[in-house]
This record gives C-alpha cells, structure tokens and sequence, in this order.
C-alpha cells in the first residue's frame, strides 16, 4: 500500500511515531527531542548506543526540558523541523523554570 495521502477516502497513509526526552524548549513553539537506541555494529556485534535529535513543532509550548514526550513525523514545517508533539507522556521531576 502506498503511504502517500490517498486524497479520494481522506486517509492519510502511516505516520511514524517516537518516543524521546526533551533537551530544550528555548525557541518558541519548538522543542529539541532526543531519541535514543542501540544497534548492532556490523562486524563486531557489539551493542552500540545511538541518539537521534529531532526538532519538534509544540503548537501550545506544553513540553518542558526532562519530559517524555511521543512525537509524530508530519510534513516539512520549517528547515529542520519535521515532527509534531503528539502528547507528554511523563513530566520531568525537575520543576519548571
């Protein structure tokens, strides 16, 4: 099936979900996620820690730096940013500055 819009039925095709920490809310409605995961190393296999950091688009300014937050990949919205918050799924235990 293909996963662009399919604009006769109004579906829109998968979207791919995350799931990362906040590591900064200083621009206004963006936040900065990182996202990380282990993979195998091709030769070796050995586990290897890898991040990935996403700018995410926050319409309200709900996040905070320390919570977990879902995120879901969305259209191109600026140069960088390309992934929607979906919802906070834990608050950080931090307070708020």
């Amino acid at each position: 099936m293909d996963e662009k819009a399919d604009t006769k039925s109004g579906r829109r095709g998968l979207r791919i979900s995350r799931v990362g920490l906040v590591t900064s809310d200083a621009a206004d409605k963006t936040v900065r996620v990182v996202v990380d995961y282990s993979t195998r190393h091709p030769l070796y296999g050995k586990y290897i820690r890898r991040r990935t950091v996403l700018h995410v688009h926050d319409e309200s300014n709900e996040a905070r730096v320390g919570d977990r937050v879902e995120v879901r990949a969305c259209r191109p919205l600026s140069k960088t940013k390309r992934w929607r918050l979906v919802r906070v799924l834990e608050r950080s235990a931090v307070p708020a500055r």
